[in-house]
């Protein structure tokens, strides 16, 4: 059982710390197991989140990482990847940085007054040029939650280059972690 508040960092799932090479002694023998079915994509899930579960659901469901509990937090790791790519498409279009006019109450362009002095290089030659407003591109706070959660749900997965660098899954393409458990 789970204590709430407990501190640290969240347990690796069994199945990972096997596939990490963890100490028997130190893996949990209790954990309840998932039955062997079928797993496939929830039906809230969008076409494009599908296509994403179909290019990673098959490799982790062989090593045993993904079960049949996991399909909503698996779900959820292919939807931010979804919303990343798009984040990443708009800013390419529209640029990090946006700009807008400054408009008056009335609705009118601010523009730059004449500064009074003929020797000012900085605005000579631009009076009564518009006042742009520059800002962030909301774009990149959907981008910045997307990685977060990708690194957060792909690291429970061990899907983050950390995680695949402690894998080892053998020469036979992957273990049974059920097996293990029981060796």
């Amino acid at each position: 059982m789970v204590a709430v508040g407990s501190r640290g960092p969240a347990p690796k799932p069994t199945n990972v710390r096997l596939l990490h090479g963890d100490r028997k002694d130190r893996v949990n023998v209790d954990e309840p197991v998932p039955a062997d079915v079928e797993i496939k994509p929830p039906a809230w899930l969008a076409a494009a989140a599908r296509s994403v579960w179909r290019q990673y659901a098959p490799d982790l469901q062989r090593t045993g990482v993904l079960t049949g509990w996991d399909v909503e937090a698996f779900a959820i790791l292919c939807d931010a990847v979804v919303r990343r790519r798009a984040a990443v498409k708009a800013l390419r279009v529209e640029g990090e940085i946006l700009r807008v006019p400054l408009l008056t109450k009335s609705g009118e362009y601010v523009r730059l007054p004449p500064s009074g002095d003929p020797d000012d290089e900085l605005q000579n030659g631009f009076e009564g040029a518009i006042i742009w407003r520059r800002f962030r591109n909301p774009w990149l706070m959907v981008l910045s939650d997307a990685d977060a959660q990708i690194m957060r749900w792909g690291g429970r997965f061990g899907m983050t280059p950390s995680d695949r660098a402690q894998l080892s899954i053998g020469k036979g393409g992957g273990r049974d972690p059920a097996e293990d458990l029981l060796s």
